[in-house]
């Protein structure tokens, strides 16, 4: 039987016409082995970011709906040019949007959850012979109406289609794979050869820029292996599986694009005012005197709205403090002592770092402290804990 394969290509994996060119030759060279290919792409570059601001430049706070009838335009244009670049190579490809493709979601706008997929058109497409090129990130409501499925979410098409069609799942990026932190922050990170779906989705919503939290639950729920690749280099990457995991910390990553609301009182009136803006927030905190809320700013698209609607309402009870971040050290039975916890503290008081709130379960310990702390922070976690 002829292997399926669905791989996913990222934003600087096909950021101009020379790397689009590359990409496809890859793809023609997978394909010479045999696969059948599903090849999902996100929008070129900063495309994506552009259209925002555009949003932005004439609207503090963008309609949903009309957000992602923009934004999709970005991986639209990708799919397009790439199919093109393979029928130059004499390849026959086919491109599709998200919902000619089959992907339904929910009914929310800028942050929808996949809930089927029908990928009758893809299969199809595939019996003739061809490469199917899908627009990641997208997908349609049973209404009709265009969706988006939030930053990152193309890692989240892949590992739907890969789960409806019996497909492998290949990320590519520009790293060969996990790392034990950022290399660019810490030159001595270590690249793991596998990570439980456990780990990496926390090392996702701390701030890991490689693959996306809600795709990693998918491909778990699925029970679907993710191969996080290199698109530039032949190398081994990292398995995302299944994994009965070994104690201890496998990785240490920052994240600066974050508001810390710290609210005083009227908790759940807070957290209904964000559930109304459909505003996920990444965890809940404890801290002396209040709560501390993580919103995560990448699904954001009208901050500065939202900060002064927040202050409007809550005055006197909240405050939205933009100067912190956080670290995060992900592994496995980080709780089962407070042996982590207290080396964290001793590394963040060495540093001058004040702590504004912590958090730790058996996959996690989280820090709080000053953004001009987080680089300096995270490699003495990770010469600490990981070596």
């Amino acid at each position: 039987m002829t292997a399926r394969v669905v791989q996913k290509f990222g934003g600087s994996s096909v950021a101009d016409a020379e790397k689009l060119r590359k990409v496809a030759r890859k793809v023609q060279a997978r394909r010479a082995q045999g696969c059948e290919l599903v090849v999902v792409v996100s929008a070129m570059g900063d495309t994506t970011d552009e259209l925002l601001g555009l949003a932005r430049q004439l609207s503090a706070d963008p309609p949903r709906r009309e957000l992602d009838m923009l934004l999709s335009c970005g991986e639209r244009i990708s799919m397009a040019l790439l199919s093109m670049a393979l029928q130059e190579l004499g390849v026959p490809a086919v491109s599709f949007t998200g919902s000619q493709s089959g992907i339904i979601t929910d009914e929310s706008h800028a942050q929808a959850r996949i809930v089927e997929v029908k990928p009758t058109r893809i299969v199809e497409a595939l019996g003739q012979g061809k490469v199917v090129i899908v627009a990641g990130y997208q997908g349609v409501s049973r209404s009709k109406e265009v969706t988006t499925l939030g930053r990152g979410g193309s890692d989240t098409s892949a590992v739907a289609l890969a789960a409806a069609l019996g497909a492998d799942c290949e990320i590519y990026s520009d790293v060969d794979g996990v790392f034990s932190a950022d290399p660019r922050v810490v030159p001595e990170a270590r690249k793991r050869e596998s990570l439980s779906f456990e780990e990496m989705q926390e090392l996702a919503s701390a701030g890991a820029k490689v693959l996306n939290a809600q795709a990693v639950e998918f491909a778990r729920e699925a029970g679907i292996t993710i191969h996080a690749l290199s698109t530039h280099v032949a190398g081994t990457g990292t398995r995302i599986e299944a994994l009965a995991a070994g104690l201890g910390v496998k990785g240490v990553t920052a994240e600066k694009e974050l508001w810390v609301l710290e609210v005083r009182e009227g908790l759940a009136e807070v957290l209904a005012f964000l559930d109304e803006r459909a505003v996920k927030p990444r965890a809940l905190l404890g801290s002396p005197g209040a709560h501390l809320v993580l919103v995560p700013l990448h699904d954001v698209h009208g901050p500065e709205a939202l900060s002064a609607a927040l202050t409007e309402r809550f005055r006197g009870a909240l405050a939205v403090r933009h100067a912190l971040g956080t670290v995060t050290c992900v592994g496995t039975g980080l709780n089962a002592s407070f042996t982590v916890l207290r080396g964290a503290l001793e590394d963040a008081a060495a540093l001058g770092a004040p702590v504004a709130g912590h958090s730790l379960t058996s996959l996690q310990l989280t820090l709080v402290v000053p953004r001009e702390h987080l680089g300096a922070l995270t490699q003495r976690l990770h010469r600490r804990f990981v070596g």
